[in-house]
């Protein structure tokens, strides 16, 4: 059963499509997390695991996700509904819907603090620093009990501008200006690091793997880098789909998505870590590997040409904050769609509830980093807590379900026609993706996430 409403916004073009699909992949959970994920779990081992889960994990989910979006053409939980009437199958469009809610809450709390840094860049903050002072002074502002939460606020009240401007003339333009803008400062960026003293040893820790690290709570990391990444399990992708054109091939620009993606984290995860071992900081140095390390190399990159340190500084904390802006966009759309379409109110009304109850978890979230550090939930923050569910648990289960629906319940000629709408589709890929889909992905998942847990 296929359902057409001529009232919703679409992409207009297939660049805008791959560039808003690829703005909600890529974000901070390339430039930011990425980096620190991998410094924490042994480096170019881990980023081999982490390439495995995106290849035979991600892309095929990738793909399941477009499918059900564009098939049913409404939000994430009505297009379940669509397509499996009267089943309890809907529940995994909700359980997307309340992954983006808890992710939505957190991820503006460090999308804020670019904003915060772009400022600091701008009025030259970052002059005459050792990299000493900036762990200090990260600390000091992360943990402080009003700074982030006006950044915080200023960056969500900037994503429901965007929401309520609508899919073409807010959610596509702004991606497809922003994006190739953010990979041109990234490759500079590259250059200007592995051009520092040390950075062999950097390059070596990002390219040379030791497996000897690896354990479950790595395998469980990777895929779960994985799914965040590419927005896997959230709704982004299902709701993006839904506004995709009947001609545009769902696995071509899957595939363009997936290899943006991949391309930004390793990317920044050659701008991160030739920077840091120059600078003698330790690559596992966590969520402020970023916000600690890249100052240092504008400083050091362009010491003797402090404009240079200048405009660097600002456009990457400036692009950073474009990075981190398409994928706020994305998860607040996956709750807004859900919202106008199933309680039949106006856009407007919805994106307000959404930005004003995520704008209190994001507070939450940041004082837990803080004032209210020492509340504890299950013996973590509550930031850290909303980001251990939702990439170690939530998305995990929410990729096994997609899998399965698609895999075993959907019916294969609505799947195939779904896949094979532009015609450009050769058979004997779409028998390899239904096995990979149906025994692969669910198996691989499973095997990871009770690995993961410490139940094997």
């Amino acid at each position: 059963m296929q359902t057409t409403n001529t009232k919703r916004g679409q992409f207009t073009t297939k660049i805008g499509i791959i560039m808003a699909s690829a703005g909600s992949a890529v974000g901070l959970g390339n430039i930011w997390r990425f980096p620190y994920e991998t410094g924490e779990n042994g480096g170019a081992a881990f980023i081999l695991i982490y390439l495995a889960c995106v290849l035979f994990i991600g892309m095929p989910i990738v793909i399941s996700e477009f499918v059900i979006g564009r098939r049913g053409k409404v939000n994430t939980s009505g297009a379940f509904r669509v397509l499996a009437p009267g089943t309890p199958w809907y529940m995994v469009g909700m359980l997307g819907v309340l992954t983006g809610i808890i992710i939505l809450g957190y991820y503006t709390v460090v999308a804020g603090w670019t904003l915060e840094y772009i400022m600091q860049a701008a009025i030259g903050g970052f002059a005459g620093k050792s990299p000493a002072d900036f762990q200090s002074s990260f600390v000091e502002f992360s943990s402080h009990s009003f700074r982030p939460l006006l950044w915080l606020a200023i960056f969500m009240f900037m994503t429901h501008y965007i929401v309520v401007s609508g899919v073409e003339k807010g959610i596509e333009r702004y991606s497809k200006i922003m994006m190739p803008m953010l990979l041109v400062i990234m490759l500079v960026l590259v250059g200007c690091s592995i051009s520092l003293p040390g950075a062999s040893k950097g390059l070596e820790f990002l390219l040379k793997p030791d497996f000897s690290k690896v354990d479950g709570s790595v395998l469980m990391s990777a895929m779960g880098q994985a799914f965040f990444s590419l927005s896997i399990g959230m709704g982004c992708l299902c709701t993006y789909s839904s506004y995709f054109k009947r001609d545009v091939n769902l696995a071509r620009t899957a595939l363009s998505v997936v290899s943006l993606d991949t391309l930004v984290a390793i990317l920044a995860g050659l701008i991160i870590f030739p920077a840091a071992f120059s600078v003698n900081i330790q690559p596992d140095t966590g969520p402020s590997l970023i916000f600690v390390t890249l100052p240092n190399v504008f400083q050091q990159a362009f010491g003797s040409m402090p404009i240079l340190s200048w405009v660097f500084s600002v456009m990457f904390y400036l692009l950073l904050s474009v990075a981190a802006l398409t994928s706020t966009i994305s998860l607040h759309e996956v709750v807004t769609a859900y919202l106008k379409e199933e309680f039949k109110i106006s856009r407007k009304k919805a994106a307000w509830i959404v930005t004003l109850f995520c704008l209190g978890l994001g507070v939450i979230a940041s004082l837990s980093l803080g004032e209210w550090e020492e509340a504890k939930v299950f013996g973590m923050s509550f930031f850290d807590f909303s980001d251990y569910i939702t990439t170690k648990i939530m998305m995990p289960i929410g990729g096994i379900l997609i899998s399965v629906f698609v895999g075993w319940w959907m019916d294969k000629k609505d799947l195939k026609d779904e896949m094979m709408s532009s015609g450009e589709l050769k058979k004997s890929f779409f028998k390899v993706f239904a096995f990979v889909l149906k025994y692969v992905v669910p198996l691989g998942i499973a095997i990871l996430f009770i690995n993961g847990m410490g139940w094997m």
